[in-house]
């Protein structure tokens, strides 16, 4: 009997899905564009985190993907970077295939044995659009589902300077829980908006974690106070939406040349992270128990840091790995 090969629906597969746009992953609701920044809505086109996540038939040799990317233009320096999609499975990465760029390619991915389950991570900065997959010598399955983390941030967040997708530490620490990460990191955004709020309140999760505030210093200037009544307004909005799912906000890690320096209306980032972090401590005194504070200071140290902002691969390993430990101490993940 001949394997059927027919291209699936990636429908099922994908996995780190927030909303859809006629059938394109997005990562802001396209019914609301209209009240969030442009830097916002423009980062929200690219699917960061969004994956194929399958089981494989003990026959299956290989995996195929057709699907659709950006080509760069003429002038673009990255126009001749190659699309890389790297195979993952519970011990790390077994696969990375690298394809020279092109409107509509097929990508073909061995399989080990075993049968999975397997993620495969696209290449996110030309925004694929994956249309189908087959298995090849057996058929795929979608992975079972898992827990619906959404981490809302900024840069760090959107995995910058990360030399992988599978290396920003949102997917660093989905992995080490067994979740299904939703990465909204909005690189230069991501200043407490509130519109992102009422977004995440509607948008359905088992956990959230807010890691934003180091635009603030800069990108935004906040004083203390404004930074201070944006948390608590955040996450109120927020709790409208989930009013008992675990929330963990992360403070800003480190960044050394804004902890002591003033921005334009006084605050070093060290007095805009103490803002923060008190707001986040009298919600928790007041009773909203099923909230985390995760202090991002001392998380990281310079070395770790690739630009002095942004972490490096082993910083972004770091800090996803104190995010699962924060969120299992706190009783929101299982050991």
């Amino acid at each position: 009997m001949i394997p059927d090969e027919r291209w699936l629906d990636p429908g099922p597969f994908l996995r780190g899905v927030a909303w859809l746009e006629k059938g394109r992953p997005v990562r802001a609701d396209p019914a609301d564009t209209a009240r969030l920044p442009w830097d916002t809505g423009e980062r929200a086109v690219l699917p960061i985190g969004v994956r194929l996540e399958f089981t494989a038939a003990a026959a299956a040799r290989a995996v195929e993907i057709r699907y659709r990317a950006t080509v760069p233009g003429s002038t673009d320096a990255l126009r001749d970077l190659a699309h890389g999609f790297a195979l993952w499975d519970r011990s790390g990465r077994v696969a990375e295939v690298f394809t020279e760029p092109a409107a509509e390619c097929v990508v073909r991915i061995g399989l080990p044995p075993g049968g999975g389950p397997f993620t495969i991570y696209p290449p996110e900065a030309r925004a694929p659009l994956v249309l189908g997959l087959r298995g090849i010598g057996g058929p795929l399955a979608p992975a079972p589902a898992a827990p619906r983390w959404v981490v809302h941030g900024d840069s760090i967040t959107e995995g910058w300077w990360s030399t992988r997708p599978a290396h920003g530490w949102p997917a660093v620490t989905g992995r080490a829980l067994g979740w299904d990460t939703v990465n909204l990191g909005y690189a230069g955004a991501a200043r407490g908006e509130l519109a992102t709020a009422e977004q995440l309140s509607s948008l359905p999760a088992d956990a959230l974690t807010l890691a934003f505030g180091t635009n603030c210093w800069s990108g935004v200037p906040y004083s203390v106070p404004l930074l201070y009544e944006t948390t608590r307004t955040f996450i109120d909005l927020v709790r409208q939406g989930h009013p008992r799912t675990p929330l963990l906000v992360l403070s800003p890690v480190l960044r050394p040349d804004a902890e002591r320096t003033p921005n334009r209306l006084g605050a070093t980032l060290g007095a805009l992270r103490d803002a923060m972090e008190r707001a986040v401590r009298e919600r928790t005194a007041a009773g909203d128990d099923r909230l985390v504070l995760l202090p991002g200071r001392d998380l990281l140290d310079p070395g770790h840091l690739a630009d002095g902002l942004h972490p490096n691969d082993e910083g972004h390993r770091v800090l996803g790995t104190a995010v699962a430990a924060a969120l299992r101490g706190a009783g929101f993940a299982a050991d």
